[in-house]
C-alpha cells in the first residue's frame, strides 16, 4: 500500500507559518522546523507561532516540530524552503542528511548571495539536484491573507508536472487557488525581481510620489523584468499572467508588503540599518537588489529601476535626487 509522502516546511517566519496553515488543511502531519527553541515551546504550549501570524491557531497533533534541520530533511519526501535567502547557504552548511531523492520547492523569493544563483539554481549546481527534483512556489499571495482565510491564489512551476499537481492538491482549498507552471527559473526571478520594485514603490510613497507616478512605475517595472528574466531564461511566458504581474502588483502596492514597508521608510529618511533595526521581518529586496545589480551587468540588461534602488541602499545616493532622475527615464 502506498503511503503519502511527507512533507516538511524548512523556516519560521510568516511565509512558512502561512504555508503550514493551508498543509494542515489536507494533511494529517507536517513536519516543520525552525531555528527557535523557543518558538517550538511556545507552538506546543500555546498552539501558535509567538513572532509571526499569531492568530493563526494549529492543532498541534498535526505538527512534527524540529530543532534539528537535518531531522526534518531525513524524515520528509518533498522540502519547502522558506529560509530568508541571506541564511539559507549557513543553513545548508548544517546538512548531514541527504537530499537525494527529494523534492524541494523553493518559497523563499530571494537570491542566494554566497552563488548569486536564485534557490533551484542553488541546489542544482551545488547539490546536484535534477531540476526535473526542483519546484517554485509563489503568489500572488501575502501571508497575511492567508491567516485570514481571504480568497488567494498560488502558482506551483516544476518541469515535472505529476510533482507541482502533487503540491498544488496538499495546498488547496476554499480560500486558496493553485495552478501550475512549467517556467522554474522565470517565476522564480519573478518572485525576486517584485520585491525589489516593491522598495523602489515604498521609497517613491515615502517620497511623497503620488497614485499616478506609482502606475507608471509599475508599469515600467513589469516590462523592466520581462526584458530582465528574457536575458537569463529566454523561453515564452505571458508576463502578464498572475505569476509575474499579479505577484508585482500586490507585493507593490499591497500594506502587508514588507519590501514597500521597507521602501517607505528608507524614502521617509531612515537609513538602510535603522529601517531594518525596525522591522521585524526581513526585507528580500534588500539582498535581492545587490544579486540583481550584479547578474543585470554580467547579462547587459537595461534596468533603470533597478539601478536607481541599488544606488540608494548600496551606494548611499539620495533618494530624492535619484527618483527625479528616474523620473525622468519612465514613460
Amino acid at each position: 500500500m502506498k503511503t503519502s509522502p511527507q512533507v516538511a516546511v524548512l523556516g519560521g517566519g510568516s511565509w512558512a507559518t502561512a504555508i503550514v496553515k493551508m498543509l494542515t488543511e489536507n494533511l494529517n502531519k507536517v513536519h516543520w522546523y525552525m531555528r527557535s527553541v523557543y518558538a517550538i515551546e511556545h507552538i506546543k504550549r500555546n498552539d501558535h507561532n509567538p513572532n509571526y501570524l499569531s492568530d493563526v491557531e494549529f492543532d498541534n497533533n498535526q505538527l512534527i516540530l524540529h530543532n534539528d534541520i537535518n531531522e526534518a530533511i531525513a524524515n520528509a519526501d518533498i522540502l519547502i524552503f522558506v529560509i530568508p535567502s541571506a541564511f539559507l547557504n549557513s543553513e545548508l552548511n548544517k546538512l548531514t542528511a541527504s537530499l537525494e531523492n527529494k523534492t524541494i520547492f523553493s518559497a523563499i523569493k530571494g537570491i542566494v548571495p554566497e552563488s548569486s544563483l536564485i534557490v533551484g539554481e542553488h541546489f542544482n549546481t551545488n547539490y546536484n539536484i535534477p531540476f526535473d527534483n526542483i519546484g517554485v512556489l509563489t503568489g500572488p499571495c501575502h501571508a497575511e491573507e492567508v491567516a485570514l482565510e481571504r480568497l488567494s491564489y498560488l502558482t506551483l512551476a516544476c518541469s515535472n508536472e505529476e510533482k507541482a499537481m502533487q503540491l498544488a492538491g496538499f495546498l488547496s482549498s476554499d480560500y486558496i487557488k493553485c495552478k501550475t507552471s512549467d517556467d522554474i527559473v522565470g517565476t522564480e526571478y519573478a518572485a525576486v525581481l517584485k520585491n525589489i520594485y516593491a522598495i523602489a514603490a515604498g521609497i517613491a510613497h515615502g517620497l511623497g510620489y503620488g497614485d499616478n507616478f506609482q502606475s507608471v512605475l509599475m508599469s515600467n517595472a513589469i516590462r523592466e523584468m520581462k526584458k530582465f528574466i528574457k536575458k537569463v531564461h529566454d523561453m515564452k511566458r505571458n508576463i502578464n499572467d498572475s505569476a509575474y504581474l499579479g505577484d508585482l502588483l500586490v507585493t507593490g502596492y499591497s500594506v502587508f508588503s514588507r519590501n514597500r514597508m521597507f521602501g517607505n521608510m528608507i524614502g521617509k529618511g531612515y537609513t538602510v540599518k535603522s529601517a531594518q533595526m525596525e522591522m521585524n521581518m526581513v526585507a528580500e529586496g534588500y539582498y535581492a537588489t545587490e544579486s540583481a545589480y550584479k547578474i543585470k551587468k554580467e547579462r547587459n540588461a537595461k534596468t533603470p529601476i533597478i539601478n536607481a534602488v541599488y544606488a540608494i541602499l548600496y551606494e548611499g545616493k539620495n533618494p530624492k535626487k535619484t527618483f527625479k532622475k528616474l523620473a525622468d527615464k519612465l514613460n
